[in-house]
C-alpha cells in the first residue's frame, strides 16, 4: 500500500519502568501514532494485569481494555475501563444466546474493578476471551482491504498461511468474543485473526511482543499488497483530470457554501476539504462511481462517513460550475430521499427514528473530497475515515473484488440501540456550536476577547487582521486552548475588495461558509480639525467605513448563497454618537459605520441577516489602537498622562467602572447567538454610562 515502512517505537529503556498497566498505555500511543496502524478512534487495546482487590487485599486478574469512544492514540489512564476477570468469565453463565447479546452490555458494569467510571465498550468481550495477556484490536487500512474483498478468506491464507487465522463477518458483541474464544481454542499456533469487513487482532503474553507484532503483521500485508500491485492502475484508470491546485480551491470554495445551505437543516454544519493524491486517484477514476455505490465496508467507516457518498455531477473538461451548483438542490434531495428509503426498506419495530437523511460525504471530480458535519473535527476526521475507505477500496479491487458491508448488515450497526443510547448521552451541543465567524481585526484585544468568547460556545472562527505577527501569536494561543481544528487566520486588508474577497473564500474552503461576521478592524486618530489632513480623513473614512462595508457586502453575498440567514456586528464607538473634540475623522466614519448597519438591517431582515452594533468607549487594555500617538494625542487632549488616562476614562463614566475588551466580547456574543434572535438594527453601549451616547 506504501513504500514507507512501519517504524517500531518501542524504547526498552522507557518501558522497564512502567507498570504493566502502563505499558499498555505506552503501547497503545504508540500504535495510535501511525493512522496506517488504526484510524482516529478505531480499534482497541487491553492487558491482562495482576491487581490488588481493594476490598480483600488479593491479588486478582484485571482486564485493562480501552473505554468506549476512546482514541488509542490520545488515550490516558483513566481512559482504560478496568474489570474483574473472574466476573468476566462468569457471564458466559447467563449468556442466553446471539439474539439476546445486546443485553450483555447491562452486566459489563457489575464486573467493573475498583469503582472505575470509565464505561466498557462493546468489543470487551473480545479482548476479555483470548487467552492472552495482550491483545490489539487495529484497523488498519491494509489489513481491512484483505477484510472486504470478496475472497478474504483464501487472500488471508496466502498471505499469512497458519499465523494469522480467519472469521467471518459477525457484528461486535458478546457473540464474536465467543467467536474468538473458540478460535483460539482450535489453533494455538495462531498470533491473530482477520475479522471479515472489520479489522485485525493479535495478541501475545508480553507487552512489547504484542506491539512488535501488530507492526510486524500490518508490514507484512503492506509489502504483500505492494508487490503485486505495481504497475496496476488503480480504480480502472484516471477518466478525469484534476484542476491545478488553486483552481480546485477556487471550484471547492464556490460548492462548499451552497452544501453547507442545503444540508444544514435542524443544525449547521461545518465543511473539510481534500484534495490530497489519494483522494483525487480516487474521484478522477473510471470506477469512482460503482464503488462509491457499494458503501464502505469497516463498521468505523460508515458510522462517521454513512452508507455511501454523493457523487457531485462535475465534468472538470466541462468545467460547467454554474450548471452543477444549480443541480445541486435536486442532487441532494435525491440523496434524502434514497437514504429515507434506505431507512424503509432496512428498519426494525424498535429501530430508532430516522436521523439526518443528508449526506456526510461529497466526491467532486477533478476537484477533490468535501465534508460536512455538526463540528470541524468531526467533518475532518469523516474525511480522513474514507480516505481510509478509499485505501481499502483501492487494495481489494486491484487483488480481488471489493464487496463492501451488506445493506442490512450496515443498517443494524448504524441503527443499533446500542449506538443509539451513546447518541443520546452525548452532551447538549453549545449554543454557537456549527457557527463559522470571522473577526476583523482579529489579533487586536477586542477582536481576541471575542474570537474567544465564541470559540468557547462551540463555533469555529477566521481571525483576520494585517499585522501578521500578532495574528500568528493569538492564533497560537486560540489554537492551544480550543484546537487548531477550529481557529483559522487570514492576513486581510479590509481596504482591498480582492483581499476581502480572498478571505471569504479561504473561509469556505476551510469551514464551509460564513455565519458571523464581527466588523472590528480599526484606527484612531486625534487631530484638531485644521490639523486634520485629507490623508488623514480618508485614511479615517478608507478603513471605518470603507472597510466595513466592504466585509459586509461580502458577507451578505455568502450568506444568501447559503440560504441560513446570519449575524453580522458592527463594533463602532460611543463616539459614532456622542462628538468628541480633537477628533472629526474618526467620530465621521464610525458615525457612518453605524448608519450603514442600520441600511443593512433593512436589506439583510428578508434573509434572515441580522445586523446590530456594539458601541465600545475606552477599551484600553489590549488594544492596538490605544498605543502610541493615538494615546499620547487622548491624553494631551485631556490633559493627563498616560498612566492617568484609564482613570479619566472610568471616572467620567456614570457607572465609575473600566470597560475591557471582555465586556465587548460578551455584547458580541449576545447579539450574534440566538439570545437576540429577533433583534437588528440595534446599538448596545457597552461604555459604564455615556448620557451622551444614549440612543434617541
Amino acid at each position: 500500500m506504501t513504500d514507507n515502512r512501519l517504524q517500531n517505537g518501542w524504547d526498552a529503556g522507557r518501558a522497564a519502568t512502567l507498570t504493566e498497566a502502563e505499558k499498555l498505555l505506552y503501547r497503545s500511543n504508540l500504535l495510535g501514532s501511525d493512522k496506517r496502524i488504526t484510524n482516529y478512534g478505531g480499534g482497541n487495546t487491553s492487558a491482562k494485569v495482576m491487581e490488588t482487590d481493594p476490598l480483600t487485599g488479593e491479588q486478582v486478574e484485571v482486564l485493562w481494555v480501552k473505554g468506549s469512544g476512546g482514541d488509542v492514540g490520545s488515550i490516558r489512564m483513566d481512559g482504560f475501563a478496568t474489570l474483574y476477570m473472574d466476573k468476566l468469565r462468569a457471564l458466559k453463565d447467563v449468556y442466553r444466546g446471539p439474539d439476546h447479546e445486546d443485553e450483555m452490555v447491562g452486566y459489563l458494569p457489575h464486573c467493573t474493578f475498583n469503582l472505575n467510571p470509565r464505561a466498557a465498550s462493546i468489543d470487551t468481550p473480545l479482548h476479555a476471551y483470548v487467552p492472552f495477556k495482550h491483545v490489539d484490536h487495529m484497523h488498519p487500512d491494509a489489513i481491512i482491504a484483505i477484510a472486504a474483498a470478496r475472497d478474504s478468506r483464501a487472500l488471508t491464507q496466502t498471505i499469512f498461511g497458519d499465523e494469522i487465522g480467519w472469521l467471518p463477518w459477525r457484528r461486535p458483541g458478546y457473540e464474536l468474543g465467543l467467536w474468538l474464544s473458540d478460535f483460539c481454542a482450535k489453533n494455538p499456533q495462531a498470533k491473530g485473526v482477520v475479522l471479515e469487513s472489520h479489522g485485525l487482532f493479535t495478541w501475545a503474553d508480553d507487552a512489547q511482543e504484542c506491539y512488535a507484532l501488530t507492526l510486524q503483521i500490518i508490514q507484512q500485508a503492506m509489502d504483500w499488497f505492494a508487490a503485486e500491485t505495481t504497475g496496476k492502475s488503480a480504480f480502472g484508470g484516471a477518466v478525469h483530470q484534476p484542476l491545478d491546485g488553486d483552481a480546485r480551491r477556487t471550484t471547492a470554495a464556490r460548492l462548499m457554501p451552497v452544501i453547507r445551505g442545503l444540508v444544514s437543516g435542524d443544525h449547521h454544519m461545518v465543511g473539510h476539504f481534500d484534495d490530497s493524491a489519494a483522494v483525487l486517484e480516487f474521484v478522477n477514476a473510471r470506477d469512482m462511481p460503482d464503488l462509491a455505490a457499494l458503501g464502505t465496508s469497516c463498521p468505523d467507516h460508515f458510522l462517521r462517513t454513512k452508507i455511501r457518498p454523493l457523487v457531485v455531477a462535475f465534468d472538470p473538461a466541462e468545467n460547467d460550475l454554474d450548471g452543477v451548483i444549480a443541480n445541486l438542490p435536486e442532487q441532494v434531495a435525491a440523496y434524502r430521499k434514497d437514504y429515507a428509503t434506505y431507512y424503509d426498506r432496512c428498519k426494525h419495530d424498535n429501530s430508532p427514528p430516522l436521523r439526518d437523511p443528508n449526506p456526510v460525504i461529497f466526491l467532486v471530480p477533478g476537484v477533490g473530497m468535501i465534508s460536512f458535519a455538526k463540528d470541524k473535527a468531526t467533518a475532518r476526521i469523516s474525511s480522513e475515515f474514507y480516505v481510509n475507505a478509499i485505501n481499502v477500496m483501492r487494495g481489494a479491487s486491484s487483488v480481488s473484488t471489493y464487496v463492501g458491508l451488506p445493506e442490512q448488515e450496515a443498517f443494524d450497526i448504524e441503527y443499533w440501540l446500542l449506538e443509539e443510547a451513546k447518541l443520546q448521552r452525548m452532551p447538549k451541543p453549545k449554543s454557537l456550536a456549527g457557527r463559522v465567524a470571522l473577526v476583523t481585526g482579529g489579533a487586536g484585544g477586542i477582536g481576541t476577547a471575542t474570537a474567544d468568547r465564541y470559540l468557547r460556545e462551540g463555533a469555529c472562527v477566521m481571525l483576520a487582521d494585517i499585522d501578521a505577527d500578532a495574528l500568528e501569536r493569538t492564533r497560537d494561543v486560540l489554537a492551544g486552548q480550543y484546537g487548531a481544528d477550529v481557529v483559522r487566520t487570514q492576513i486581510m486588508d479590509v481596504t482591498d475588495e480582492d483581499a476581502v474577497a480572498a478571505a471569504y473564500a479561504a473561509m469556505a474552503v476551510e469551514f464551509g461558509g460564513v455565519d458571523i461576521l464581527v466588523s472590528n478592524a480599526g484606527i484612531a486618530s486625534s487631530a484638531p480639525v485644521e490639523e486634520t489632513s485629507l490623508a488623514l480623513w480618508n485614511r479615517n473614512m478608507d478603513i471605518l467605513s470603507t472597510g466595513y462595508f466592504l466585509v459586509s457586502r461580502e458577507a451578505f453575498r455568502a450568506m444568501r448563497v447559503q440560504g441560513m440567514g446570519g449575524a453580522i456586528v458592527f463594533v463602532a464607538s460611543k463616539n459614532g454618537l456622542a462628538a468628541s473634540p480633537n477628533a472629526s475623522a474618526y467620530c465621521t466614519a464610525k458615525a457612518a459605520e453605524i448608519h450603514l448597519a442600520r441600511c443593512l438591517a433593512l436589506e439583510g431582515a428578508e434573509a434572515g441577516i441580522r445586523v446590530n452594533v456594539v458601541n465600545p468607549d475606552a477599551v484600553l487594555r489590549g488594544s492596538k489602537i490605544w498605543s502610541g500617538e493615538w494615546l499620547d494625542q487622548r491624553a494631551s487632549t485631556y490633559g493627563t498622562d498616560k498612566g492617568g488616562l484609564e482613570e479619566m476614562y472610568r471616572q467620567r463614566s456614570m457607572l465609575k467602572r473600566s470597560v475591557l475588551p471582555e465586556d465587548i466580547a460578551e455584547a458580541a456574543y449576545f447579539l450574534a447567538s440566538d439570545l437576540s434572535s429577533k433583534s437588528t438594527g440595534n446599538i448596545l453601549n457597552v461604555d459604564a454610562g455615556n448620557v451622551q451616547a444614549f440612543t434617541r
